[in-house]
């Protein structure tokens, strides 16, 4: 990818678009187109068709979702699969259409079988039920994953389809009707300090596994996909570090500083039992994460509240 290449990153302001400008600032590159949603509505696909033939993109990192942890996905299912389909279609039918060297269409690790075997490889798609608390979003994912695969056999689109697991860090969203895991609970934990409370109560067993990873390294992963994987077939990107949600509670609880009584309230939903991914083939091109999560969660606590952590 030339560093003056035009390159386009829809998402810019969200937590993963930020970091990947920000990087490819630092790393030089001087040509990032990062419309507004008021510049281009990319639900619109006249205007998306427009935008690609005025400015006529080399590159392009499709990032913009409507997202969110499982009480967002349960709420609006129907903006989640609407929203996220009909902004993929159109980005990847523009690329197809204005000639773009090369897309890259992050995926979820939400789309594989909820009860794939662990770690998940990529050849885990499609091969068994969803979990339902997301089914809506990974249904949208999974249109955008084939759509870039067919694309990429009948129209010869460069595409590139990254499967990121569960990302985090600075910029995320503290949103308690949209935020992820980590995010909701440095919110709940930080709340709870400073208003004195005694307990926080959250949802689940704690027994579910996850893999998280630092944003930082989520963008460092893109970019080395988007100059190195020449593939439609889907890639995982990952850390292959597990860790409980009660073990994470905890980590996050004491890096907040809050010293009270973590309680589970077993009647509510945990999820998939155990997600994580195998990023093996990553790992053997040449990339791995630089962030621990201990390290990770430190930055994102101490960027949001600004506060030395404890």
């Amino acid at each position: 990818m030339n560093k003056n290449a035009k390159t386009l990153i829809t998402g810019h302001s969200g937590m993963v678009g930020g970091a990947l400008v920000r990087i490819l600032k630092e790393r030089g590159y001087t040509q990032l187109l990062t419309p507004s949603h008021a510049e281009l509505e990319l639900r619109d696909q006249a205007q998306v068709m427009a935008y690609f033939k005025q400015h006529a993109p080399e590159y392009v990192f499709h990032l913009a979702a409507i997202v969110g942890g499982i009480h967002a996905n349960n709420t609006y299912p129907a903006k989640f699969i609407y929203d996220n389909t009909q902004m993929h279609c159109n980005i990847i039918e523009a690329a197809s259409e204005f000639k773009v060297k090369k897309l890259v269409f992050p995926g979820s690790a939400c789309t594989y079988p909820k009860l794939a075997p662990q770690p998940i490889k990529e050849s885990a798609f499609m091969d068994g039920l969803i979990e339902p608390t997301n089914i809506a979003y990974a249904a949208a994912k999974i249109n955008g994953i084939i759509m870039c695969q067919a694309y990429a056999r009948e129209r010869q689109l460069n595409a590139i389809v990254p499967m990121p697991t569960n990302a985090y860090g600075v910029g995320d969203n503290f949103n308690p009707e949209a935020s992820h895991v980590i995010p909701a609970l440095m919110k709940r934990f930080h709340d709870a300090k400073v208003q004195g409370l005694s307990e926080v109560v959250l949802w689940g067993t704690g027994k579910p596994l996850r893999e998280f990873i630092y944003v930082d390294d989520l963008a460092d992963a893109l970019i080395f996909l988007m100059e190195n994987y020449h593939s439609p077939d889907i890639i995982n990107v990952g850390t292959m570090q597990e860790i409980t949600i009660a073990e994470l509670a905890h980590e996050i609880a004491s890096i907040v500083g809050f010293t009270g009584k973590i309680s589970l309230d077993t009647t509510k939903p945990d999820g998939a039992p155990r997600k994580c991914l195998d990023s093996s083939h990553l790992f053997t091109l040449g990339w791995k994460p630089k962030t621990t999560l201990k390290d990770g969660l430190h930055k994102m606590y101490q960027f949001h509240y600004a506060i030395t952590p404890a």
